[in-house]
């Protein structure tokens, strides 16, 4: 193109739309492509982190979760179902409070009286569980996915759900407890009970350290999503379990009356998982009535290193690797899972859990 075909007055102006065209696409671009490129936090996913304070598999509060992540124990994560929080605790790692578990899991800010409503809802898959343990404690293999737990008191677990797979099965089990609010200034005492979703409950356990039960025929697998809603209202308990291409399953339980209260009322699950290692208290008759309670939900591995020697029922002698946590994970020794969504509730006579973090952080 020669000088005297510029100073067209005609091809000027054709010159000039397309450079402003070009202009306008390449800036129309650039805020879908800074979208794009946007990272997205586990509150983008569900956004309700304002309830919660977030303890890491490091024993740390990382408070509440708002834009965080910890690329060891929680991020956001996507599969082709969508958008997923991640929460992944290993065996051995530093713990809260007193537990012998670590955990990468929601403690709720605010605390409630069992006699007045609250509801936590949560869709969720589990990824993972140890590769290692006991097969005869109980407690091998078995992670935590939501909880309600007490503020006060003894600080016991009116609920905690569980999913639980043997090595070598496909399936594994859910299942939920109930642990009693032992009565007097003594907790040495106190015991769960156990009761089956899907699979197996708690007291199934192999005959030797690597001898296996037959696996559920009706359990869950890993990856495969399931959901759960607790409803609490006028001191019940109400659950409901779902998951596609099984049976739905609701149970009830009472907080504020006690089924526990005298030894002849201790059920024969416990007499034989927990009686024989001197777990064998009695409730107190208004069982959590007097207590606030508040709801938890993550990752509480139930898997740990210590020896089966000190507790048969809770402590699995799993592989640690000393506390490496990177050897943990790449050797299958964490417990792993996924939440798509989640909503909770609490009435507005809830007040601060602030006394509870700083007992136990």
């Amino acid at each position: 193109m020669n000088k005297e075909n510029i100073k067209s007055p005609s091809m000027f102006l054709m010159i000039s739309i397309l450079l402003m065209l070009s202009w306008c696409s390449n800036n129309s671009e650039a805020p879908n492509e800074e979208a794009a490129q946007k990272k997205r936090y586990s509150s983008d996913v569900i956004p309700f982190f304002d309830h919660w304070n977030l303890i890491l598999g490091d024993g740390s509060n990382a408070g509440q979760a708002i834009d965080f992540e910890h690329q060891d124990f929680f991020y956001a994560a996507n599969d082709k179902k969508g958008d997923w929080v991640v929460f992944k605790a290993p065996n051995s790692g530093d713990t809260h409070g007193t537990s012998n578990n670590t955990r990468t899991e929601l403690a709720q800010l605010k605390k409630w009286s069992p006699t007045t409503d609250a509801a936590l809802t949560a869709t969720l898959k589990v990824m993972n569980v140890s590769t290692s343990g006991d097969a005869r404690v109980a407690a091998s293999y078995s992670v935590v996915i939501g909880q309600i737990h007490s503020a006060d008191g003894h600080e016991n677990e009116p609920l905690k759900i569980f999913y639980k797979k043997f090595p070598g099965h496909t399936k594994g089990s859910v299942f939920w407890h109930y642990e009693i609010n032992t009565a007097g200034d003594d907790n040495s005492g106190r015991w769960d009970y156990s009761t089956a979703v899907w699979g197996h409950d708690f007291s199934v356990v192999g005959t030797a350290e690597n001898t296996y039960p037959e696996e559920p025929e009706d359990g869950i697998a890993l990856g495969e999503e399931l959901s759960y809603e607790i409803e609490v209202k006028d001191g019940m308990m109400y659950l409901t379990f779902t998951s596609e291409g099984h049976e739905t399953k609701t149970f009830t339980k009472n907080l504020i009356v006690s089924e526990y209260s005298t030894a002849a009322h201790i059920p024969k699950q416990t007499q034989d998982l927990f009686v024989p290692i001197g777990q064998d208290g009695v409730e107190r008759e208004n069982a959590y009535a007097d207590e606030g309670l508040f709801f938890k939900l993550g990752s509480y591995n139930q898997t740990n290193g210590k020896s089966p020697e000190v507790n048969k029922n809770w402590c699995s002698g799993a592989e640690t690797h000393g506390g490496d946590i990177q050897k943990q994970y790449e050797t299958g020794n964490y417990a792993e899972v996924w939440f798509k969504s989640a909503s909770i509730f609490v009435s507005e006579a809830a007040v601060s859990n602030e006394g509870y973090f700083l007992k136990n952080d």
